[in-house]
């Protein structure tokens, strides 16, 4: 597997960003036919925001333990904020549940609508 380019901040400014102009759209009262597509990307089991997210928190901590104890930093604040790190990343990973329910939206009368 090739080496992937470090992302730059601007970078992960435009996926917040792209979350964002999602989070006004949804302000303007779509119809549910208009937002099915957007869950599904967003909720995908695999590769959503959930699962993408669990993936990033759960590797910061690594990295971050990896780091301390090479430097021989490991405090009680480096564990608390590992600990934190890490819980937040399976709180995250357990909302990729939630493509069952784009699923179940998918299958009810609202795709017929739109």
């Amino acid at each position: 597997m090739p080496n992937p380019s470090a992302p730059s901040a601007d970078d992960v400014a435009q996926a917040t960003a792209t979350l964002t102009q999602i989070q006004n759209y949804l302000h303007t009262d779509p119809s549910v036919a208009d937002l099915l597509p957007l869950l599904t990307e967003l909720l995908d089991e695999d590769t959503g925001v959930p699962i993408l997210l669990g993936d990033i928190l759960r590797n910061a901590a690594r990295l971050v333990a990896q780091e301390a104890k090479e430097e021989k930093e490991e405090s009680d604040k480096i564990h608390l904020i590992v600990a934190g790190l890490r819980e937040a990343a399976q709180d995250a990973t357990d909302w990729h549940v939630l493509h069952w329910d784009v699923q179940r939206l998918r299958d009810t009368a609202f795709e017929a609508v739109g």
